[in-house]
């Protein structure tokens, strides 16, 4: 039987969180255990994460277990692609090492891969939990502790429209790692047509899309995990912070284009991020690398302004076709009007 699903685990210098998380994996994939691979990549950890996975390795004795350690540590975003890369089953789960996970999602994910053989993506709902105060967080255009709320459980309707409507909702959730389950040949095409993927904090929107529209997505009512609020590397520096806001959101907006999606949902998404990038961050950034801060933004003007342009334009497109008028029609009479205006 070919295996389906290949569960993976990026992590550096977190043993004590690998070992849990390794934990919670040998109950929850009972039953499983011949439709499923585990993968643990090292990013070069100097604590004994070596010892943990070796001692789950030998407890985990009847699954495939690969294990990889990375020569020097490459960074989290290669260490992801690495797991994405590194998957030899039709659909490939990346989680992290410190994100709780309910026992039955493996059973609804198996579940859900068998009964949809052209399933090419899903979203597992999840709750927020904020790090610090442990209170539940809400995301911000959604009313209760659900970070989707495109329920597509049966895999219906227009896969791109359903993702748009994500990916307008809440960039994070669909950033969110352990929350998807992506087909693997598409996730591996992804990568491959856009190679430089791998510098853009939030790429993993950008694969989540390209699977979107290429095949069926799943959006879960329930939630299945859930997601540390306040701990990512980008909240707490001020340039990644940056780029992330002002470059790396417009970059993967630009890249959903190319994949297929219409420019007028871009043009409107751009507009939106353009509203809800933080000032303050652009101050700090400004403040600390005056150069790196301007060269980053003045595109980011340059790319909201061409999108303001073309919403306008595209609004006097609708009003010329809901008035039967051409262009040119409305042009003349706008004309008329004028030289009736200055002979009065």
């Amino acid at each position: 039987m070919n295996k389906l699903l290949t569960i993976a685990i990026p992590t550096y210098n977190r043993a004590n969180l690998l070992d849990q998380q390794l934990a919670w994996l040998a109950q929850a994939i009972k039953g499983f255990e011949h439709e499923c691979e585990i993968l643990v990549s090292d990013n070069c950890s100097t604590d004994n994460t070596q010892e943990i996975i070796t001692k789950w390795q030998q407890v985990l004795s009847n699954i495939t277990f690969r294990s990889n350690k990375n020569s020097q540590n490459l960074g989290v975003l290669k260490n992801i692609t690495y797991c994405l890369n590194s998957a030899t089953t039709k659909y490939v789960w990346t989680i992290g090492d410190d994100d709780p996970i309910q026992d039955r999602a493996i059973a609804y994910v198996i579940d859900k891969v068998k009964q949809h053989e052209d399933l090419s993506l899903l979203f597992l709902n999840f709750s927020g939990r904020n790090k610090i105060t442990g209170e539940p967080v809400h995301p911000p255009k959604i009313t209760d502790n659900r970070w989707f709320d495109a329920d597509s459980e049966d895999g219906e309707g227009d896969s791109k429209k359903i993702f748009e409507y994500c990916f307008s909702k809440s960039v994070g959730a669909v950033i969110f790692l352990t929350a998807t389950v992506y087909r693997t040949d598409l996730v591996k095409n992804a990568l491959q047509i856009w190679p430089d993927a791998i510098n853009n904090w939030i790429f993993l929107a950008y694969l989540a899309g390209y699977c979107a529209a290429n095949g069926r997505i799943i959006v879960t009512k329930d939630t299945y995990l859930e997601c540390i609020v306040g701990v990512s590397y980008w909240q707490k520096e001020p340039k990644s912070a940056l780029l992330m806001q002002y470059k790396h959101i417009p970059e993967v907006i630009l890249k959903l284009q190319e994949t297929g999606y219409s420019k007028q949902f871009c043009r409107r998404m751009l507009l939106q991020n353009s509203q809800e990038v933080s000032l303050r961050v652009f101050l700090g950034a400004l403040r600390r690398w005056p150069v790196s801060a301007i060269k980053t933004v003045i595109p980011f003007i340059a790319l909201v302004s061409l999108s303001i342009f073309d919403v306008m334009a595209l609004k006097e497109l609708k009003l010329v076709e809901a008035n039967e008028t051409s262009p040119q029609e409305m042009q003349a009479n706008n004309r008329r009007s004028l030289n009736k205006s200055i002979i009065k």
